[in-house]
């Protein structure tokens, strides 16, 4: 009997070896497999880094109850204490919190893909046991795509909707003919997917579409952010300025009268107000490929010859994630929409828009839809919320205001954070800005498997098991597998299941029964598991009893239902009537009247031109600054197992490498591998040059993923030493719409480092100390 157990990129066969090591090697079907997890065994048990104790910082010990925090997670030491002694002082300082300010100050940080496993998902756990002892302050959206999540259901569909439903790659290998990617289509991103990817698509679908005869353009300041098996377009773009440039091939196309007049009339509304706009009538601009050109630096020929292109040839038009995280991130995707409804072949094979092929696994497949095993979080009675990436700015400025979707709400005054399954001090922006945030809650509480920057940033943090000290079960919307996760070994140190942790705190808070409903982690695999059975029987798809799933081990769902070729949109092109949309028309909105009526500066009714507040105008590229993108990493997903031997071994002198092209490296005197301060205003970090000429000139890379780890510098500033590039990027929401997170629009300066090296210590654990202060 085979046993496996999934992640974030992909499925895994446990194998043991005569001498009883456990080892890991990729699904033996899965086409490209990715290389990642296959050392996340061997990292998951290195003591040196796990969380084994309950720990509490002994600075919060000795101030408990006070407001003096300053210095919280720098070098004060932690204390090991029992559980019993943990869950007491977590459960005390919950219950006094409530008592004193209520629910709405307490904020349930969760956020990170954490787990692929569908019960043992922290963020699940964490909310349904707040919204037990009465609820917490919660986010919405997500850093990933905070701008589209917000905009897509106003002018189109659902960001859930569109993931589920984007054409297949096999439609696209019979059909497309010309593949426009703003923002490429990068595998390294396409590795993973929220559930367990045990059939990689996107490598060998891009490979046979390159054999088919499909034409490749990659609109992106990164070469490799494509890779077709063969010769593509490659057009380096400045960052950030795509819309700008779909507005002239659209210019173009109207010029031309190309655009689908049907088509627009049919299943669009509010296109004569963009035309305005698009042809200057409204402001006295037209968006001529020669205004275009001024602001992305593509040759105004190019855009005229790829227009035409476009509309003499079946054409699917991708945008990547990126290009939302962003200054005005709604505008490339509201864009992006317009110009394929211009091109009339949304719902046709092959044709019409996609956003993120590429950006994970997901997107393109054709496995059958249908509802996947889930744990409940509850009813949380507690209304405030933020914009997920809005976290500093709540802490900052309690009792402010903030605009989301139309409406002013107002931050809460949070007093305490519980967080779980994530590493705020990797994936948020301006990190400095958020050290100073992160000491005005009274206490911090985290559960977690390493120590991580924001572990050693808490108060009370307490071990919890990773999956592989576990059952459970993997699944994501159009992956072909549902996995059982067996547990491969004991946990470690004194690691508990977060299950078990809430539940434990739960029977202290009296809302045991409220969280458990009186069963342990085996009986609630079964019932979800049975409740997403018989859901998905409805949906043509009979999943095997509990019993056989877990001993066989893996559904193979092609086997259930035959996939079936997916067109988006297909039913609503043939019949915008039977098959409205969800958008307040029914159908594609160029022109939103709702939105327009949020009266809004810096997001209108329809797609337009906004100078970004950061980008690599005339005046930054004078000043010798460089437009940094902070990409995924092709070695972990985020942060995490960044401490793994396969990640690790990327490095360079330890440290992440930075991307810059081979001239501009020879102006600023640097020769490969030297150490280079990167910085700006909001802070600086180490990196190692490497030089390329895939990137377009002006434009360096530094891919995040890098844990945080930070020391003085000689004038006094915080310096990260390990290369992680949201120490750079900027805080600030991408509109008054979404408030999505804009880390894409940032500008840095860089220098040749001559100090002394500093050694990295993320992969290290604080001091413990043996002695309680005082005793």
């Amino acid at each position: 009997m085979k046993t496996y157990t999934a992640a974030h990129w992909g499925i895994y066969e446990a194998e043991t070896s005569p001498d009883n090591k456990i080892g890991l090697k990729p699904l033996s079907t899965d086409p490209s497999p990715s290389p990642i997890g296959l050392s996340m065994l061997e990292a998951s048990r290195d003591e040196s880094i796990r969380v084994l104790r309950p720990a509490v910082r002994s600075g919060w010990l000795e101030g408990r109850g006070k407001q003096d925090r300053k210095g919280r997670g720098h070098d004060d030491p932690f204390i090991e204490v029992s559980w019993d002694e943990a869950l007491s002082l977590v459960s005390e300082e919950l219950r006094r919190v409530i008592d004193q300010h209520g629910s709405s100050s307490i904020f349930g940080g969760s956020y990170g893909w954490s787990s692929a496993g569908r019960f043992h998902h922290a963020q699940s756990q964490i909310h349904r046991f707040l919204n037990a002892t009465g609820g917490y302050v919660s986010h919405r959206d997500s850093y990933s795509l905070g701008a589209g999540r917000v905009l897509l259901p106003y002018i189109v569909a659902s960001m859930d909707e569109l993931i589920g439903g984007h054409s297949s790659w096999d439609t696209l290998i019979e059909h497309t003919e010309l593949f426009v990617s703003f923002g490429g289509v990068a595998e390294k991103n396409a590795q993973v997917s929220p559930g367990g990817p045990g059939d990689h698509l996107v490598a060998p679908s891009l490979n046979a579409m390159h054999r088919k005869g499909v034409e490749f353009v990659n609109i992106s300041p990164v070469k490799s952010d494509l890779e077709t098996g063969g010769r593509f377009q490659w057009i380096p773009i400045k960052p950030t300025t795509d819309t700008a440039l779909m507005l002239g091939i659209a210019y173009v196309i109207h010029k031309s009268g190309r655009h689908d007049r049907d088509f627009l009339a049919r299943c669009t509304v509010g296109f004569e107000k963009f035309e305005a706009y698009l042809t200057g009538g409204s402001d006295g601009v037209p968006k001529t490929p020669q205004w275009a050109s001024a602001i992305t630096g593509v040759d105004a020929q190019r855009i005229i010859e790829l227009a035409e292109k476009m509309t003499s040839k079946r054409t699917m038009i991708n945008v990547a994630w990126a290009l939302q995280r962003a200054d005005f991130g709604e505008q490339p995707f509201w864009m992006a929409v317009t110009l394929a409804a211009m091109l009339g072949q949304i719902g046709l094979p092959g044709g019409g828009f996609g956003v993120g092929y590429g950006s994970a696994n997901t997107m393109g497949n054709r496995t059958a839809l249908f509802p996947g095993p889930t744990f409940s979080q509850g009813s949380n009675a507690v209304a405030d919320f933020i914009p997920v990436a809005r976290v500093a700015d709540m802490l900052l400025d309690p009792g402010g205001v903030f605009q989301y979707k139309g409406r002013e709400h107002t931050y809460a005054d949070i007093r305490l954070i519980y967080w779980a399954g994530g590493n705020p001090f990797h994936h948020h922006q301006d990190l400095n800005r958020l050290r100073e945030a992160w000491n005005r809650p009274e206490t911090i509480i985290v559960n977690e498997q390493y120590w991580t920057a924001t572990a050693k940033m808490a108060d009370i943090v307490l071990p919890a098991t990773t999956s592989f000290e576990r059952d459970d079960m993997a699944y994501a919307k159009r992956e072909r597998y549902m996995t059982y996760m067996s547990k491969l070994y004991d946990p470690m140190g004194e690691a508990k299941d977060d299950y078990d942790i809430f539940a434990l705190l739960a029977k202290r808070m009296g809302v045991e029964e409220v969280f458990t409903e009186g069963m342990d982690s085996e009986a609630w695999l079964r019932s979800i598991y049975k409740e997403s059975r018989d859901r998905s029987a409805a949906a043509g798809v009979r999943l095997p009893d509990y019993d056989t799933f877990r001993r066989q081990g893996l559904i193979d769902l092609y086997t259930l239902k035959e996939p079936a070729p997916v067109v988006m949109f297909e039913d609503f092109r043939r019949d915008p009537e039977a098959h409205k949309l969800k958008t307040r028309s029914g159908k594609i909105e160029i022109f939103c009247e709702e939105i327009a009526s949020y009266q809004l500066a810096d997001c209108g009714g329809h797609p337009r031109w906004f100078e970004p507040r950061e980008w690599l105008d005339d005046e930054a590229q004078e000043a010798g600054r460089f437009h940094m993108i902070s990409d995924q990493p092709h070695t972990k997903l985020h942060s995490q197992l960044d401490h793994s031997d396969y990640s690790r071994g990327n490095k360079i002198k330890d440290r992440e490498p930075i991307y810059l092209h081979i001239d501009d490296m020879r102006a600023l005197g640097l020769n490969e591998h030297d150490v280079v301060r990167v910085f700006n205003d909001r802070g600086a970090c180490l990196a190692v040059a490497v030089p390329t000429e895939g990137l377009r000139r002006g434009v360096v890379k530094l891919s995040t993923g890098a844990w945080f780890d930070t020391m003085r510098d000689p004038d006094g500033k915080w310096l990260d030493v390990h290369g992680n590039p949201n120490v750079l990027t900027r805080d600030e929401g991408a509109s008054s719409l979404s408030q999505g997170c804009s880390a894409h629009s940032c500008l840095v300066s860089i220098e040749r480092y001559n100090g002394r090296l500093p050694p990295v210590t993320a992969f290290k654990a604080p001091v413990f100390l043996r002695d309680r202060p005082g005793v």
